[in-house]
């Protein structure tokens, strides 16, 4: 979805959200775009500066967690750190050691590791009993 700056030929100004430039040339050619002032389907885009997704953003979007987001968040990261203490870090060997733990061949313990999307589905599809840990706002930091 892409949002557009919009003006009629009466000067008004507004916004209207398009899957794309397409789409509104497709819509405005046939008349469907008007101002919501005015009623004028004599409309063109104006000037816009794009929108563009920075790092502070994502920040804010963390921190305006409400008290209830927070305290589930705390309880995660307990829970995390609980599971990871009481296991073995195998890496990227997590899938391997997974499987033989499944299978048998190892002694059962609690691992934790990293795995692809692809292991993960094979560890699915060979029926392995395991849980994704989260990473967190400022896990990694």
């Amino acid at each position: 979805m892409i949002r557009f700056s919009l003006h009629c030929d009466d000067g008004h100004e507004f916004e209207a959200w398009f899957r794309g430039n397409a789409d509104y040339e497709a819509q405005a050619a046939r008349g469907l775009v008007a101002c919501p002032s005015c009623g004028s389907a004599k409309v063109g885009k104006s000037l816009m500066a794009p929108a563009v997704a920075t790092g502070r953003s994502r920040e804010k979007v963390a921190l305006a967690a409400s008290p209830e987001q927070k305290k589930a968040m705390a309880q995660l990261r307990k829970l995390a750190a609980k599971m990871r203490e009481n296991a073995d870090y195998v890496g990227d060997k997590f899938a391997d050691e997974a499987r033989k733990i499944h299978f048998g061949e190892t002694e059962a313990r609690g691992i934790y590791g990293e795995a692809t999307g692809e292991e993960v589905k094979g560890l699915l599809d060979d029926g392995v009993d395991f849980m994704p840990i989260p990473d967190l706002p400022d896990d990694k930091n």
